[in-house]
């Protein structure tokens, strides 16, 4: 018996993503359940290189559950990255961005690599590759594409996850000269921090021969209302977890950054 093809056409258009349209990019994203950040930040900023360039992109996500930052939480999302790389990677996108960046830091020095391969094998066999970037190897990558060999760190973690992060960076090649951990366990609570609050946060870590700013060594803690300020003012490049990850989502895409009031990171003229 053969079907009605206003039935076939109706089944394709269930099982297959829209084409891709010509001056756009489908961005994904794995990100904590709980986080309420990264699809914010990352489309503001996403929306400024549209402004400057036409260019348009459009997010898709995938969620692995995690409500507490804690090392058993971080752990079971790791876990889950290659189902949420498989689901995301079903609406056809053309990079993957792994927005949690202590999850894979808490795996030991380097772990950015095996998570993302794992990640990029797993949109590869669902029939759907795509380049992926994690926020943890976009942190410490940037930090070493600006040529940054001492920096200071702001987090929202406990004092021993911070210590984590401390110790990934440093194996990473960047001496961490100050760190400051505001020891918020709760990531919804994170999320709901004041990003007002970072100029003080930022004016009082311990800056002597640092050569870079990470503001928000987290996806979660708000903070790009504040990038372009504490640079300006303290006169160090100032990155955060969001902004290294949309640098390098960017340069996965072969785009120049275009982007203003988030950093010299992202303006194009670092």
């Amino acid at each position: 018996m053969s079907m009605d093809p206003a039935t076939v056409d109706a089944a394709n258009c269930e099982n297959s993503p829209a084409p891709a349209v010509a001056g756009s990019s489908r961005i994904g994203l794995i990100v904590p359940s709980s986080n309420t950040t990264m699809e914010t930040e990352l489309p503001e900023l996403f929306r400024r290189q549209t402004e400057a360039t036409g260019h348009r992109y459009t997010f898709h996500s995938a969620r692995a559950r995690m409500k507490q930052v804690n090392r058993e939480e971080l752990l079971a999302m790791v876990g889950k990255a290659a189902d949420c790389a498989v689901a995301v990677s079903d609406a056809d996108v053309d990079v993957i961005a792994y927005a949690c960046l202590v999850a894979v830091m808490a795996q030991g020095a380097g772990a950015h690599k095996e998570s993302e391969q794992v990640i990029a094998d797993a949109a590869r066999d669902n029939g759907h590759p795509a380049e992926v970037v994690s926020s943890a190897g976009a942190l410490v990558r940037t930090l070493q594409a600006i040529g940054a060999t001492r920096a200071a760190i702001v987090t929202p973690y406990m004092a021993p996850l911070t210590q984590m992060v401390r110790d990934y960076i440093e194996a990473a090649g960047v001496e961490v000269v100050d760190a400051v951990a505001l020891e918020v366990p709760d990531n919804l609570a994170v999320g709901r921090l004041d990003p007002e609050g970072l100029p003080a946060i930022a004016r009082g870590l311990r800056r002597d021969g640092a050569e870079a700013i990470v503001l928000s060594a987290c996806v979660q803690m708000p903070s790009l209302a504040a990038v372009q300020r504490v640079e300006d003012e303290l006169g160090l490049p100032v990155i955060t977890a969001a902004t290294a990850t949309t640098f390098e989502v960017l340069r996965a895409l072969g785009h120049t950054p275009s982007i203003t009031g988030a950093g010299r990171l992202l303006s194009g003229s670092r």
